[in-house]
This record gives C-alpha cells, structure tokens and sequence, in this order.
C-alpha cells in the first residue's frame, strides 16, 4: 500500500514541481469550483498510476494543479465513496498522497441531508464534529507507522482556526452559514425517516455518504483539516417524500456561489 502511495506522489510531483499549499476535494455537484482556478496542469484519473475511478455522476474525475486566490492549489475533482464498492484504503488512497506530497491544508466539501430543523435546502454548514458510523474504519488493520501513529487524537477534527477564518468570511460577504456535527453512513440509499429520526436523537444536524473516512485519515497524518456541507434535502421522522440524485445536484448547484466565495476567501486568508 505504501509503495503504491510513493508511486503515485511520486508520480505527480514529477509534473507539478511544487508543493501545494491546499489540497481540496470537491463534493456532489460542487465542481465548478474548479472553473476558479488558473490551471497549470489538469490530470485525468485514468492517466494517474494507482488512482481508482470514479462512478458517480457530479464527480468529475480530474486533479487539477493550479492558481487560486494567489495560493498554489491541488483540486480533486470527484472523489471515492465507500458505497461504491471500493475498499478504505481506495477512498482514502488520495489523502495519503496528499500528504506524501508535503501538502498541509485539507479542504473537504460534500452534499448531505440535512436534519436539524435550522437548516433549509442550499445552507452551508461547516463541520465542527462528526459521527462514524460506517461500518469499517480506515485505519483497521497494520498500522502505516511512516504515516502516522496508531492511535490518533480526534479532539480536534476539524481546525478551529479554519472555521474561524471562513466563518469571518461568511460573515462579510452576508453569507448565512451553521456549524454542524455530521454522521457518516455508508449509503448508497437515502435514509428512512426513522434513520433520519435516529440520527437526529444521537446529536447529528445532517447526515452523509462521505467525508469522514478521508478526515480520519488526514488526522492520522497530522494534517489541518476543513470541511463544509451544501444541504441538498432535508429528513426528519416526520418527513417522508422521494428524494433523487439528481435533486441533490440542483440544491448544491444552487448553493455554488456562497460556497465558492467562502472556500476561496478561506485560501486567501488562512495562514
């Protein structure tokens, strides 16, 4: 797993010449953040050594080195989801080459349903606590010791300087924005209001498909780590009406504009 990790690093500093100062992972229909960097190099995941692809629709399936707000960017367009039927080590395989490439600062963003009964469809909520409740940990198994130690403080999840930083940016721009505590399922399928009722009593606001793996393993290897959500519908024990894939890419498209004033407010200002 290592080498192939090394492999990859290796691979793309060959191209890029330069450690990023952000790495950033973009979520269900949050791509066109991508259309704000001044690109240097685009790579293709197919083109890239070990990279798994990806399947699902909203994902792009690009890494994309560039310009972004006057800081060096690595953007990752489409990420790996659990329900998918890849293994941990898959979903979580670009985090550690993030990592190998001495890049610091993770910025995470996903499309999840909201519960707490604050949130509307096309909120941004940052996340300042999770909940795992996928059904394998990433870290399971023969610890990496080059990577990280084998128990890892989760104290901190998410940076609280980060936060701070974007929620001033929010703040300044009239931006409405949450705090929330996010619960990771595996998926695929959307929750029953009664799992939306559950989720709500264990102290969750929204709940996801993604994210946490990646976050956990970050924490692992020392990285700052940043996270928002786009509410792309909303769930409750007494809430029961279909919710599609495809609704979810409009509520996040919706939200694109705030979404890209923070995130790149967050680069332009966190030191």
């Amino acid at each position: 797993m290592l080498e192939k990790i090394k492999e990859t690093a290796d691979f793309i500093k060959n191209i890029i010449q330069e450690t990023p100062d952000f790495a950033v992972v973009l979520g269900s229909g949050l791509g066109k953040l991508q259309n704000e960097v001044e690109p240097i190099h685009v790579l293709e995941y197919k083109d890239i050594p070990n990279f798994p692809q990806t399947t699902v629709v909203g994902h792009t399936g690009k890494l994309i080195y560039g310009i972004l707000e006057g800081k060096k960017v690595l953007m990752m367009s489409g990420r790996f989801h659990y329900y998918e039927g890849h293994s941990m080590e898959t979903v979580t395989f670009p985090i550690r080459v993030f990592h190998l490439l001495g890049i610091t600062n993770l910025i995470l963003s996903n499309a999840c349903g909201g519960v707490n009964p604050a949130y509307k469809i096309a909120d941004i909520v940052i996340l300042k606590d999770h909940i795992n409740m996928m059904p394998e940990h990433p870290l399971r198994g023969k610890n990496i010791d080059e990577l990280g130690p084998r128990f890892v403080d989760m104290s901190e999840p998410y940076n609280k300087k980060m936060i701070a930083v974007a929620e001033q940016v929010a703040s300044n721009q009239n931006i409405n924005i949450h705090q929330g505590i996010y619960v990771a399922l595996q998926g695929p399928t959307f929750e029953t209001p009664a799992e939306y009722g559950m989720i709500k009593a264990i102290g969750g606001d929204m709940v996801g498909m993604s994210t946490v793996p990646e976050v956990i393993v970050a924490k692992h290897m020392g990285m700052d780590v940043f996270c928002m959500s786009v509410i792309t519908d909303l769930g409750g024990p007494d809430i029961a009406f279909a919710v599609s894939h495809e609704e979810v890419l409009n509520a996040a498209n919706k939200a694109m504009p705030n979404v890209i004033t923070v995130v790149k407010g967050l680069i332009k200002n966190y030191q």
